[in-house]
């Protein structure tokens, strides 16, 4: 213990897992800032309404088959079995305009958004009702009615319908065993259920929704024209817009899919699972693999500048933050030959720590830049006012802080970047090693490692007297 670097080495450990523990509890505020902002979302979507998915029309019929069986007697027996009948139509095309309408629940504010959109579908001549069960005979069938299902019609706003120029009032509900929630009409005419004749629907729509706005591929050909005023939309889902325009005042998207590219007709008939753009949506049967469910395409209205999202990754690097300072005054230490105690040290790192828990705290009320350039700032000034009391002069304390300031810029060029944020992070660390390898390449290790051992004390010569010269007489 007599050995300087040792004592060294490990009262910094101690000072390390003091400041690690300070992270994992700000680690856990952001978290529960996260979960309280999740809340306030579903708050919000129970109170309006969620992510939105729409699919259809779909001409649907109910019908009804003999069964015959036997019984636990033995005794045959004939029952009636009710099933569905669809028609799906040839070609839809959707005109689509989003309104963003902001809501916000205490802090937190959650992107709602208001749809107008403009369906037409055809159902070509011919297009004949299927999904007739194998054995039995159909006994009966109702009217074919006009299904346009829905994930969350509490977001209705306004719906009208048209088939062939004629209005049809619309009911809530889709009167379907699966998808159930929606709107329908009510049984057509002959002349408009009849396979030989062909149907066109309009239908114009005005619906709420939360975050994601999301379409199912039905038709024969699927032609959706979206535009919103928000900039920074994510396209998901199973297809991408074949076009987009992106600028500050929103984005103009299109999609052109033909049933040839899609299961999703296929899996409509199947009675599949409908998902919220890869995730199973819990107002429908639950689907554990995307196989299960239907394909579909939209788009998320995100916020890439999400204060939660880039707090809770500016808390990762943490450690990093207070490893790179403590090399940056240790350097100042062996190069200046200074001696800087361990309780200095962990008030450094504490005001590291500071940092994130101001910039979560700041953001929710701030821009997250502002909330990070006051957060960023305050810090560096302590610092190095601190620097320079610490390390012996103000002339070393300027450069201490400017190390400080460089490591929050470059913290913030790491949390915008998204593809590339490993390669800029793992090439700054190489050039912080190599800086520190060339600045103490002439140390002498084994030297600074030694323990001052005091100098000896001289001990005084012995004092002698010299005989007193005789007076002469």
């Amino acid at each position: 213990m007599k050995n300087r670097l040792v004592q060294k080495a490990l009262s910094l450990a101690i000072t390390m897992a003091l400041l690690l523990v300070a992270l994992m509890m700000i680690s856990d505020v952001v978290r529960d800032r996260i979960y309280n902002r999740d809340r306030a979302v579903q708050s919000v979507v129970n109170s309006t309404a969620g992510s939105q998915t729409l699919f259809g029309p779909v001409l649907a019929q109910r019908c009804s088959r003999e069964v015959s069986g036997k019984d636990s007697e033995g005794r045959v027996e004939t029952r009636l079995v009710s099933f569905q009948r669809y028609a799906l139509p040839d070609e839809i095309s959707h005109q689509t305009r989003a309104e963003m309408q902001p809501r916000a629940r205490g802090l937190y504010q959650v992107n709602t958004f208001l749809m107008h959109d403009k369906l037409v579908a055809r159902f070509a001549p011919g297009n004949q009702l299927q999904g007739k069960p194998e054995g039995g005979a159909v006994r009966h069938c109702d009217a074919p009615r006009l299904v346009l299902p829905l994930s969350d019609p509490r977001g209705i706003r306004s719906a009208t319908l048209q088939v062939d120029g004629k209005p049809l009032p619309l009911e809530p509900g889709t009167g379907h065993g699966v998808y159930t929630r929606g709107l329908q009409t009510k049984p057509l005419t002959a002349a408009s259920g009849n396979d030989s004749s062909a149907i066109e629907v309009v239908v114009l729509l005005q619906l709420m929704g939360t975050e994601r706005l999301a379409f199912v591929p039905l038709g024969g050909t699927n032609q959706v024209s979206m535009q919103a005023d928000w900039p920074h939309p994510s396209f998901g889902g199973n297809f991408l817009p074949l076009s987009r325009e992106i600028s500050d005042q929103g984005f103009n998207a299109s999609w052109s899919i033909p049933a040839l590219a899609s299961s999703a007709r296929q899996a409509f008939v199947q009675e599949r699972s409908l998902c919220s753009l890869g995730t199973p949506d819990t107002n429908y049967p639950y689907a554990t693999e995307e196989s299960q469910c239907l394909e579909q395409f939209g788009t998320s209205f995100i916020d890439p500048v999400n204060p939660y999202s880039l707090s809770d990754r500016a808390t990762k690097y943490g450690l990093l933050f207070v490893v790179l300072t403590f090399v940056a005054v240790a350097m100042f230490e062996v190069l200046k030959k200074l001696r800087v105690h361990p309780v200095q040290y962990l008030l450094v790192g504490s005001a590291l720590c500071i940092f994130f828990l101001l910039l979560i705290s700041l953001s929710e009320h701030l821009g997250f830049s502002q909330a990070y350039a006051i957060g960023a700032g305050a810090c560096v000034l302590l610092l190095g006012y601190y620097a320079s009391h610490i390390l012996g002069s103000l002339r070393r304390g300027l450069p201490f802080a400017a190390l400080i300031a460089l490591m929050y810029g470059l913290l913030f060029v790491l949390l915008q970047l998204e593809q590339t944020a490993l390669a800029v992070g793992s090439l700054a660390l190489f050039a912080v090693l190599a800086i520190v390898m060339v600045a103490t390449r002439k140390v002498d290790w084994y030297a600074f490692g030694k323990g001052d051992a005091p100098e000896p004390i001289p001990t005084p010569a012995p004092k002698t007297f010299a005989p007193r010269p005789q007076e002469s007489a």
